[in-house]
């Protein structure tokens, strides 16, 4: 009988199959070597973290102040940055050189998103080839290549920037809205957004328009990779702040609360403001004329882009945030905190990404989805939920704050896109000190033409001096490295992030003590959102929107040495905010939380049936039984007198309940 297989195919088919398996075995090698290069890269950053908050400790317990934990995870950063850099490595990179087919069709300004290499395998044996199967390997595009001579370690400790745009800022962005002081916000409202919108775009424009003028002056071959559109893209991404340290040591010192609150506010907002702005000239680009001339519809059209773009995604981060609001007033999810706390994340995430998916602004959508979410969702938690939520975003907006700067340390080195151009560097550095003094002086005299009281001289230099650089400068510098001028971008924005932070934020004590700015008057902490606020009949509010600019509250007199308004609280301002805390505490506050009066009181007679559906249970038995809490933020900025406990009618509420007369704080009138 003859053997199922000849000696020739059965010595193929062992072949093949030992090559195989070889083929396996150095892949299966290969991934392991990357999955340990990987390990260590996230290790490095661990330890970078870990000694951070180790320090962190040793300075606080040594009260040294002359150093914040930005700049020591900075530092540390650069240290590591260093080693990874000249340390050197075994492991370098193999690379193949390939070119494209004489008749291959792509962009030569957008390269290919996939590279794919066709290798064939083929057996020799002494009767000829027997061909196999091929195999084709995929390489992503990653960017230009500016040096061959790299190892893995260099190329690991590199991260994708998407990943700060949809992993490291939305927690960051969401703890700043959740954590907003929102009574001094809104009392300081003009301000800030002056500062923020006005100022920004004033700033951007100044920077990107002196910026461009000193490009004229350098060497050709710089001069001639900027456009105007590139510099004020530039000013773009140089002009948001990120006064993490100074607000640190305001906390601490407990400075004036209307002083940190226009700080705090800008940097909110100005960075939402930067990113659209960014955006807005980006499609300005695509609509601009290849004669380079001056498109008024095109400039227009970037106008509407920026107006548009930041509105919608206003109203998305604020819908989810009311949507969340509403699902956690009408349900149950509050007997289980866990399930809570999951929906709370996700939902505020989701805001993010929605916004993102819309071609839209996901920082701003998180950002405000985190004011709604303070001011509704919050009062609708349970206790577990409220302190989980907290401390989550509060740990996370740490760990995210300072491994961006540790990454900004340890990228002037492992970033194989720097462009160290010294003249571009100090043209950077002048320009920008002089944009925050456009955005900070002329506003604030023309502020003070209608505030009462006026900005300060030392309020002025502190916010001139507030303006350190931070973490969404970087994300915006390092998303488009392509081409030469964002190189030096990136490598500029990275020394003045570098600088302002170690600098400037380990100055900020000696420059409130040179400027006599009053400190240890005692931070009014506003408490946790309430859960259960009474508040007037509509009889009341209108008397008191009448009376108010002659009423103080002797809370507001003990945080400002100024009475109620001082802010930016007088004139037509305070009335459109009074008119807004109306509609909150009579509207949407019974319609998203559990708060008092219910809609069956504040909504028309015809509005009835449906304000019964949106009523809760709990929002009509609950009265003066010990749940009510004093929150500064509840009603924003008006400050309310005291309620005056009277007595209603329950059968006015429920037709058919046993004739009981109730007493329910804050509710005046006995007829609904």
């Amino acid at each position: 009988m003859k053997p199922v297989f000849g000696s020739v195919p059965l010595l193929l088919y062992f072949v093949k199959s030992c090559r195989a398996s070889g083929a396996d075995i150095a892949l299966d090698a290969k991934a392991t070597l990357l999955h340990r290069i990987d390990s260590l890269n996230l290790l490095i950053y661990t330890c970078l973290l870990t000694l951070t908050v180790l320090t962190i400790w040793v300075f606080k317990h040594r009260r040294v102040s002359w150093l914040h934990e930005t700049g020591l995870a900075v530092i540390y950063g650069l240290i590591v940055g260093a080693i990874i850099r000249y340390a050197g490595s075994t492991n370098q990179v193999t690379y193949l050189d390939a070119h494209p087919e004489p008749n291959a069709k792509y962009n030569l300004s957008v390269p290919p998103d996939i590279v794919r290499f066709h290798f064939p395998d083929k057996i020799q044996i002494s009767s000829g080839e027997i061909p196999v199967p091929n195999k084709t390997y995929a390489y992503s595009f990653r960017g230009e290549i500016v040096n061959l001579e790299q190892n893995e370690i260099d190329l690991k400790a590199t991260f994708d920037p998407e990943i700060f745009f949809n992993i490291i800022l939305p927690p960051i962005i969401f703890h700043a809205g959740y954590c907003l002081k929102r009574k001094y916000f809104f009392r300081n409202l003009g301000a800030i957004l002056t500062f923020a919108m006005v100022g920004t775009a004033l700033s951007a424009l100044v920077i990107g328009s002196l910026m461009y003028g000193c490009v004229q002056l350098m060497p050709a071959s710089l001069a001639a990779s900027f456009t105007f559109l590139d510099t004020l893209y530039f000013g773009a991404l140089i002009s948001p702040t990120d006064p993490l340290t100074v607000l640190a040591i305001f906390s601490q010192l407990k400075v004036d609360v209307n002083l940190y609150a226009m700080i705090f506010g800008e940097s909110v907002l100005n960075d939402a403001v930067a990113l659209v702005l960014s955006g807005a000239i980006q499609n300005y680009e695509k609509r601009y004329s290849t004669d380079g001339g001056f498109e008024i519809t095109a400039f227009l059209a970037a106008i509407g882009d920026f107006i548009g773009i930041f509105s919608l995604s206003l109203l998305v981060g604020a819908f989810i945030g009311c949507l969340t609001a509403l699902m956690t007033k009408f349900t149950h999810v509050r007997d289980w905190p866990l399930l809570e706390s999951a929906l709370f994340v996700l939902m505020s995430y989701a805001a993010f990404l929605i916004a993102e998916v819309c071609e839209l602004t996901g920082v701003v959508a998180v950002l405000f989805c985190g004011i709604c979410q303070a001011h509704y969702t919050y009062n609708n938690l349970s206790s577990d939920s409220r302190n989980r939520t907290k401390q989550l975003f509060e740990l996370l907006n740490f760990l995210a704050e300072n491994f961006i700067f540790t990454y900004i340390g340890v990228s002037m080195f492992t970033f194989p896109k720097h462009h160290f151009d010294p003249w571009f560097i100090i043209a950077g550095f002048l320009t920008s000190t002089l944009g925050r003094a456009i955005n900070i002086y002329p506003l604030s005299f023309l502020l003070n033409l209608g505030r009462k009281p006026p900005i300060p001289m030392n309020f002025q230099h502190m916010l001139f001096f507030s303006g350190l650089r931070g973490a969404m400068s970087f994300a915006l510098a390092i998303r488009n490295t392509v081409s030469e001028a964002r190189q030096a971008m990136l490598t500029t924005t990275s020394l003045i992030v570098i600088a302002t932070v170690v600098l400037q934020g380990g100055a900020a004590s000696h420059a409130l003590a040179y400027l006599r700015i009053p400190t240890g008057q005692g931070q009014n902490d506003e408490s946790e959102a309430l859960p259960y606020r009474d508040v007037r009949s509509p009889a009341e509010i209108s008397f008191g929107l009448q009376n108010m600019d002659s009423t103080h509250s002797p809370s507001s007199d003990r945080a400002s040495d100024t009475p109620r308004g001082s802010g930016d609280g007088g004139g037509e301002k305070a009335r459109l905010a009074r008119l807004w805390g109306a509609i909150d505490s009579k509207l949407l506050k019974p319609l998203l939380t559990h708060a008092r009066p219910p809609l069956t009181e504040t909504l028309p007679a015809f509005l009835r049936p449906l304000a019964r559906l949106l009523t809760t249970t709990r929002q009509y038995t609950q009265g003066d039984n010990g749940l009510r809490r004093t929150d500064s933020d509840s009603d924003l900025c008006i400050d309310e007198p005291q309620p005056v406990p009277t007595t209603i009618d329950p059968q006015q509420l429920w037709p058919g309940l046993v004739d009981t007369r109730i007493s329910v704080e804050g509710i005046t009138g006995s007829n609904i």
